[in-house]
């Protein structure tokens, strides 16, 4: 049983000990923490707001009300998306004029683990001087709860996947027409997590066949939610079954992404994002690129290609971020995969 504490947020086993394991107790902690950091870093403001969003993980219903009734007992405004993505949650707090957000997912881990992943008022994630603050008030119990008729209020808000989808297909890279008659025949792994529920929507919502496999958001993910090729027989025997054009592999939080070949055969995920690369840079003419050190050498040669620099980091889990001019558009997820969203 593991609880590890990062600049990134917090993360852990559930069940346990307190402080072993990330426990209802640990997860009040944190959130008490994020919620102070929030409160003195909007000081000069009204009514302060976290935006909330979980996986389909078993535990996610109890840590989300953990964390949204600690926040309340803050005097901030919870607005809970319920099942959502992180990219979902991710656009949702600049669209709501929030202050920050928390993604309840513990990623690709197995279903006995979950976490809080931290957002800044651009839907962010925090940078490392902002973690270790809120890493020293967790550790200090350095914070202090709203008198009751300042108590913060709770309101859910439905359909915010359903937006998100609709401003992907707003994109101008995005050829929704195209798409729409190509007449593609494609297989979703959801690993019964959200994924089952935003990609099959985007899919249907391009006109395009769509063979849902582990799309029941219940949190039992059926094989290791990690996309990698030997978790991924049941699909790639799928994809060859059904003469699908592709099959579309995230992981439970779905910002991670992996792409099977009609052949099934992988087409990898240090492949997969830099193809948007190429596509989204050949379209704007060149632009600059930024991802971790763990990325293959591929996304340097395509933006080299397209006249642009690029940049390897250590910072953070999004592994790319592409310059692009004239256009509010971010390709980025964590590991080698990723979504596209607008920023």
């Amino acid at each position: 049983m593991i609880l590890i504490k990062s600049i990134s947020g917090i993360r852990g086993t559930i069940g346990g000990k307190t402080a072993d394991n990330l426990t209802p107790i640990d997860a009040v902690k944190f959130a008490s923490a994020y919620g102070a950091f929030i409160l003195e870093s909007n000081k000069n403001k009204e009514n302060i707001t976290v935006v909330l969003g979980r996986d389909a993980r078993i535990s996610g219903k109890m840590i989300s009300s953990l964390v949204a009734n600690t926040l309340v007992g803050l005097g901030i405004h919870v607005i809970d998306l319920g099942l959502s993505t992180t990219p979902t949650v991710e656009i949702a707090v600049p669209m709501e004029n929030a202050q920050g957000g928390i993604i309840l997912t513990a990623s690709h881990n197995p279903k006995q683990w979950n976490a809080l992943k931290l957002l800044n008022e651009k839907g962010e994630f925090l940078n490392g001087a902002e973690g270790e603050i809120i890493l020293e008030k967790a550790e200090n119990d350095d914070y202090t709860f709203a008198e009751v008729d300042d108590l913060g209020t709770y309101t859910k808000k439905k359909g915010y996947i359903e937006k998100h989808i609709e401003e992907v297909l707003k994109l101008e890279l995005v050829d929704v027409d195209a798409i729409k008659n190509a007449n593609f025949k494609v297989v979703v792994d959801g690993v019964n997590s959200t994924g089952g529920i935003a990609i099959p929507a985007l899919l249907k919502a391009l006109n395009v066949e769509c063979v849902e496999l582990y799309c029941t958001p219940n949190g039992e993910f059926p094989h290791n939610p990690e996309p990698l090729k030997e978790h991924l027989t049941d699909i790639s025997e799928l994809v060859v079954k059904e003469q699908a054009d592709l099959g579309v592999v995230v992981d439970p939080d779905v910002d991670r992404l992996a792409i099977v070949s009609e052949d099934g055969s992988m087409f990898g995920e240090e492949y997969t994002l830099v193809a948007c690369a190429d596509y989204v840079l050949g379209k704007l003419g060149g632009g600059n690129t930024v991802s971790n050190l763990s990325s293959s050498r591929a996304l340097r040669d395509v933006t080299q290609k397209h006249g642009g620099t690029y940049t390897a980091s250590a910072v953070g889990e999004v592994n790319v971020v592409i310059a692009m001019k004239e256009t509010n558009t971010v390709i980025g997820g964590e590991g080698n995969g990723g979504i596209i969203y607008p920023a």
